[in-house]
């Protein structure tokens, strides 16, 4: 007998069926393996999860069809960690199995493997980790496959990759593996880099971009045992790697962890729940803390690794935000008003003079992405979606219309603008794009090169020299030596937003910023063109992202607002939303928020379109911390009941949303 998990997909049928084995089959069909079977009448994708002896269904066994593929790429640990995935997002074990398993290339599984050829070296310097407090405590945990958990925070100007890549070969010494997941493919290089130098081909690396050949290629070098390291973006959190003794997951605030598809996991979540089922040791590092990750600190589930504040503040650059207090400022009398006021020019122009690099961020890319009506200011509005428009170029400055125009949902182009509100042909601009900056820069800064970074076009480094760099949040480049200033321009925008995490992820940005300026005993410098008096701000002066985690924690919690609470929304058409609500047993003191119409910047459920409904709408449902699970367990009850109903009208489930306000 075997028992399978069919790949449904539907939340009534998330559980395995037994099979009959015939005796040509005995041999292959192991546990892991992909297997074919038939069911209700057609034939599906499945793995087989264990060989039985006798089944205790009363009914008829169906046998199985064939085995795919006799290797076992559904390993025990990764089934327990996508049963365990699905359970804690209300999801099923197919959808999570989806996200870990890519799908088999025949080829690629059918050629020779070669071994790796880098011997495992016999030490490694491990002084960088010295400014940190209990780093060697940590580090004799991870040799000796301890379950320690922490939360790294990194100082300004560390060198994050070569710190990560040395605890991973020091795992790698002791016998263990590690799996390292970071935001995107700009982090991944510099960290395969850093990685190569000091592993080797013992380290493979993950990521979307790859094709199917190369990235199922290197995923059975994980899963064969032949990587010692895995690297990579959120899908690496599954990776099938032996013997794993460390789980690492640098920058957990940016939202390229958080899963865009059904069960919508978040890579954080998923190495905490990996490191407490493999009993392996945990890092979730950053220039910033997430309130989530501070949560973990403050219950005893993690520890800190900071360093002590003399050395922080040795490190830091000179940073300057505008207040009274600051003479510069207050001889200034257009400080507050102008976009770019003059102790951020000043700041630029000393880089520049010293033959260093100035980097401004702007948080908006493009020309002019956020457009108004010149006489009623209303929103310019998308005709046929009904999205923001914004100007790909300069605005005309005659009457005969604002230019091209294009929405920033559809990309629908807009030749003859109209007021819908007041008939009126002229727009003004809101908010001023990077490439907008970039050209009024090199106006300022004649004779200086201007590099934009952003969007499509993205730089990975600068070369030493001076030069002017406009970059978009996550888009900056790191420069040879360091920036010799930083200027943070349009911080409303950031701090303005009605989001739950906005002053968080400003902070966090803001941080990751300013670890690319040099120290301020070098000269460097970051401006923060904002109020010095507003939380984030002096968050970011002290250089303390672990008390304003900690202060954001605590007001959350007096709020009742994640994480000190676990909430689930519920997206889609109105009357779709409301019934399924409906059905939902909360747990005991459980509450239901809403309806209310669905945030702007939250997308429709998978076959939707917000023209085709007028009226999307969310419900949240919010209930304690410790009854998480049994809040998920009745989503999921609930869900099982709608399939079972042939209810049709897409719905999206989705557990602590990224975005709830």
């Amino acid at each position: 007998m075997a028992r399978v998990l069919p790949l449904l997909g539907l939340a009534h049928l998330d559980r395995p069926f037994d099979y009959k084995v015939t005796a040509a089959q005995h041999e292959e069909a192991r546990p892991g393996v992909r297997v074919r079977v038939r069911f209700s009448g057609r034939l599906v994708d499945g793995y087989l999860l264990e060989r039985i002896e006798a089944s205790d269904h009363p009914g008829r066994l169906g046998w199985l069809e064939r085995v795919v593929s006799p290797e076992q790429v559904l390993t025990p640990e990764l089934a327990v960690l996508a049963r365990a995935v699905a359970d804690r997002y209300a999801g099923t074990m197919t959808d999570v199995l989806r996200l870990a398993i890519p799908p088999r290339h025949a080829r690629t599984e059918q050629a020779t493997p070669v071994p790796p050829g880098t011997p495992v070296p016999p030490t490694v310097d491990l002084a960088g980790w010295e400014p940190y407090r209990h780093s060697d405590s940590f580090l004799g945990a991870v040799a000796d496959g301890k379950a320690a958990r922490a939360a790294w925070q990194a100082l300004p100007g560390e060198d994050w990759p070569a710190r990560l890549a040395e605890v991973a070969c020091h795992a790698m010494i002791s016998g263990r593996s590690t799996i390292i997941v970071v935001p995107d493919q700009r982090d991944l290089n510099r960290l395969e880099a850093a990685c190569a130098a000091l592993i080797g081909d013992r380290v493979v690396s993950l990521s979307a971009g790859l094709g199917p050949s190369a990235r199922y290629r290197r995923w059975l070098r994980a899963l064969r045992g032949q990587a010692a390291v895995v690297i990579g973006t959120r899908s690496a959190a599954f990776a099938p790697i032996p013997n794993l003794g460390l789980m690492v997951v640098w920058d957990d605030g940016d939202d390229s962890l958080c899963e865009p598809r059904a069960p919508y996991p978040h890579t954080r979540e998923v190495a905490v729940l990996r490191s407490h089922s493999e009993t392996c040791a945990l890092i979730l590092a950053g220039a910033g803390r997430t309130t989530e990750t501070q949560a973990l600190v403050a219950a005893g589930w993690a520890h800190d690794l900071t360093a002590p504040r003399a050395v922080v503040r040795e490190r830091t650059p000179r940073i300057r935000a505008l207040s009274d207090e600051d003479n510069q400022v207050a001889r200034d009398p257009l400080a507050r008003s102008a976009r770019i006021p003059a102790v951020a020019f000043d700041a630029a122009r000393a880089a520049v003079a010293a033959d260093a690099p100035v980097l401004f961020s702007v948080p908006r890319r493009g020309y002019l992405p956020s457009l108004a009506c010149e006489r009623c200011r209303s929103h310019v509005r998308c005709r046929r979606c009904h999205g923001p428009m914004q100007a790909d170029g300069p605005v005309r400055a005659d009457s005969s219309g604002p230019g091209m125009l294009s929405c920033r949902w559809c990309g629908h182009p807009e030749a003859d603008f109209r007021c819908a509100e007041c008939g009126y042909t002229k727009v003004r601009a809101l908010t001023t794009g990077a490439s907008r900056t970039a050209e009024e820069l090199g106006r300022a800064f004649p004779g200086v090169p201007v590099l934009t970074s952003g969007g499509d076009k993205l730089v990975e480094s600068v070369d030493p020299g001076a030069r002017v760099v406009v970059s978009t949040p996550g888009a900056e480049p790191v420069a040879a030596g360091g920036y010799g200033a930083v200027i943070l321009l349009d911080t409303w925008a950031q701090l303005d937003r009605t989001e739950l995490r906005a002053g968080e992820e400003a902070v966090r940005r803001w941080l990751s910023a300013g670890m690319l300026v040099r120290p301020h005993g070098q000269g460097g410098t970051m401006v923060v063109v904002a109020d010095a008096g507003l939380a984030p701000v002096q968050a970011v002066i002290r250089w303390d992202p672990v008390g304003y985690a900690q202060t954001e924690l605590d007001q959350r919690t007096e709020l009742a607002f994640p994480p000190a609470v676990t909430m689930a929304s519920i997206d889609g058409a109105g009357p779709a939303v409301l019934a399924f609500a409906e059905t939902v047993t909360l747990p005991e003191g459980g509450e239901v928020l809403g309806p209310v119409e669905l945030p702007a910047g939250v997308r429709l459920p998978s076959g939707l379109d917000r023209a085709e409904v007028p009226d999307p709408q969310r419900i949240l449902l919010r209930c304690k911390r410790s009854d998480g699970r049994v809040l998920a367990a009745a989503l999921r009850v609930a869900q099982i009941g709608r399939n079972t109903h042939h209810e049709t009208s897409p719905i999206r489930v989705q557990m602590d949303p990224p975005t709830i306000g």
